[in-house]
């Protein structure tokens, strides 16, 4: 299977660089997997989609400002009235770090990119903050910017992260983030700090949302997984099978895994609200049946071929071209389907990926 199956012609334009003036006004392209058809909606009308017996899941992953700037040992610090607010990146001559995944609580290590990650070498050190309030060292580089850095002891690095980090807005937003981006660019249901990027099927959600949902008796539950590397790692392979997906953590609490387990027994329907939700459900899923609490790492690549175990509905945005996330919705959906509902969604001008409009597949 190639990995050039998985491409479509999409317009810049059409990438969202904003989110919805209200999360709950994006538009929803509805698609079933048997027939193939599909219908424009709007994600206001997502809690009529559901059936009263749906069991909806949803990733409760918090994003924390995993995004930073550093200068390098011998560089003079940055004054903040000498950064180039219209430019993703500061001055030339910084670096830019992305911490994708904490490895260690206690040695304060991060897994991370680094751009421009060539001369960033072993045994560097990297100087954070307009006044040094931060400084690491990388222990160990990998391939493609990879970096592991060990932060300068600190009784509470999430807390300097709050203050020194920015939102980590994927590439394709050719923008700086904006202190908006703060809450946009997270979930009303997030609760467990750790994602580098959103969830982004579930920043449709709205209080009101999910209040009508759960009027009309639909049950919910909640699991964790962390994105990282796993979800946005770019393929460089020419072929599908040949990629290997990175890991990354998830957590299924005790109360999410029985309600799974009761819906799944009596034959109901188990709605997975976004990819990565999908991920964490059926690795475990994979590992035993009936689902067991507890947390692990969710490697499981998807792709056309997979049986799926546990999901039968998914509600999902609009993926990148070539990208792991759109083969997981082609596995689901049907790869001849998604495509044409994907051509179909360029023609009617929805929004693209992490602030644009979703696909409800059934």
């Amino acid at each position: 299977m190639l990995v050039s199956d998985f491409s479509y012609e999409l317009p810049a334009e059409l990438i969202a660089q904003q989110p919805a003036a209200e999360r709950d006004q994006s538009r929803l392209l509805r698609l079933s997997r048997r027939s193939g058809h599909f219908e424009d909606r709007g994600f206001g009308q997502f809690p009529e989609l559901l059936d009263e017996r749906d069991l909806l899941v949803l990733n409760n992953t918090r994003v924390f400002p995993a995004r930073l700037f550093a200068r390098r040992s011998g560089q003079k610090a940055v004054p903040l009235s000498a950064r180039n607010p219209a430019s993703r990146h500061f001055l030339r001559g910084q670096v830019e770090v992305l911490l994708t995944r904490e490895l260690s609580r206690e040695a304060n290590e991060w897994q991370c990119l680094v751009h421009p990650g060539r001369k960033i070498d072993i045994g560097e050190r990297l100087f954070f903050g307009e006044r040094d309030e931060l400084m690491a060292t990388i222990v160990s580089r990998g391939d493609f910017g990879e970096r592991r850095l060990r932060f300068e002891p600190t009784d509470d690095i999430f807390a300097v992260l709050e203050r020194l980090g920015h939102v980590p807005l994927p590439p394709y937003i050719s923008r700086p983030d904006q202190t908006a981006d703060r809450e946009r660019y997270q979930t009303v249901y997030a609760r467990e700090s750790g994602s580098v990027a959103a969830p982004t099927a579930g920043l449709h959600f709205t209080p009101g949302v999910l209040a009508r949902i759960r009027e009309r008796g639909i049950e919910m539950a909640e699991i964790t997984l962390h994105i990282g590397l796993g979800t946005f790692q770019p393929i460089r392979v020419p072929e599908v099978e040949a990629h290997k997906l990175r890991g990354e953590a998830y957590h299924i609490s005790s109360e999410a895994a029985a309600k799974i387990n009761r819906a799944a027994a009596v034959g109901r329907r188990i709605v997975a609200v976004g990819t990565t939700t999908v991920r964490a459900l059926e690795h475990a899923a994979g590992i035993s049946e009936p689902l067991r609490a507890g947390r692990g790492e969710a490697d499981l690549f998807i792709y056309p071929g997979f049986q799926f175990r546990i999901v039968e509905a998914l509600l999902t945005n609009f993926h990148l071209p070539r990208s792991t996330l759109l083969m997981l919705a082609c596995a689901f959906g049907g790869t001849s389907r998604v495509l044409a509902a994907y051509r179909h969604a360029v023609e009617e001008r929805y929004r693209f990926y992490s602030y644009g409009d979703c696909m409800f597949i059934e």
